[in-house]
C-alpha cells in the first residue's frame, strides 16, 4: 500500500516537473498571433517586434490609435528602429486612455495589432525643495570629521593607538613562545 502511494506521488511529481518547462515557454495565443509586444511605463507606450525586414533602409512604421481613430493614417506614427533581431518604437507623453498599437512593416504587411491601456500615474510629480547648504561643508582629511580636534585630543588618540600596537606585539610574542615569560 505504501509503495503504490509513493509511486503515485512520484509519478505526479515527475509529470509536473516535465510540464513546467512547457508552461514557462508557452506564450498567450494573442501574443503569438500578433507578432508584437506592447508595454507602458507611466505616460510612455512602447512596442517591440521582430517580424519586419529592412527594405531600403526602413523597417516600417508603428501607429498609436486613439479610441476615435479608425485607420493607420490617423494615428501617431513613429518609424521603427533596431536590428534584424528586433525593432522597436515608442511614444511619450501619452494621456490616460485605451489605445490600439498597429505595426506596419516596410513591405506592406501588418506585423500585429494590440490594445493597451495607459493609466493615470499614481503619484504627482515630485516637489523640489531647496535647503540651505552648510557654511563650511564637510572637512576632508583624516576621517572627514566636521570638527577640528586640538593637540591634546590628537596626543591621547596617538597614545591609545601606540599602546594597542605594543600590547598586540607582546601578546603575539608570548603566544608563539609559550615557554618564555
Amino acid at each position: 500500500m505504501r509503495i503504490s502511494r509513493f509511486l503515485v506521488h512520484s509519478g505526479l511529481t515527475v509529470a509536473a516537473a516535465a510540464a513546467l518547462p512547457l508552461a514557462l515557454t508557452a506564450q498567450p495565443a494573442v501574443a503569438r498571433a500578433s507578432g508584437i509586444s506592447v508595454s507602458t511605463t507611466g505616460s510612455t507606450v512602447s512596442v517591440v517586434t521582430s517580424a519586419c525586414t529592412q527594405i531600403n533602409g526602413s523597417w516600417g512604421t508603428a501607429a498609436l490609435l486613439g479610441s476615435a481613430q479608425a485607420s493607420f493614417a490617423q494615428g501617431r506614427q513613429v518609424a521603427l528602429s533596431g536590428t534584424a533581431a528586433g525593432q522597436s518604437a515608442a511614444w511619450s507623453g501619452v494621456s490616460p486612455g485605451t489605445y490600439t498599437v498597429v505595426v506596419m512593416c516596410s513591405n506592406g504587411t501588418t506585423a500585429g495589432t494590440q490594445s493597451v491601456i495607459v493609466s493615470t500615474p499614481a503619484t504627482a510629480s515630485p516637489r523640489v525643495t531647496v535647503t540651505p547648504t552648510p557654511s563650511r561643508g564637510v572637512m576632508g582629511g583624516l576621517g572627514g570629521a566636521a570638527r577640528d580636534f586640538g593637540p591634546v585630543a590628537m596626543g591621547v588618540g596617538g597614545a591609545l593607538v601606540g599602546t594597542g600596537v605594543i600590547a598586540a606585539a607582546w601578546f603575539l610574542r608570548r603566544r608563539s613562545k609559550p615557554y618564555r615569560l
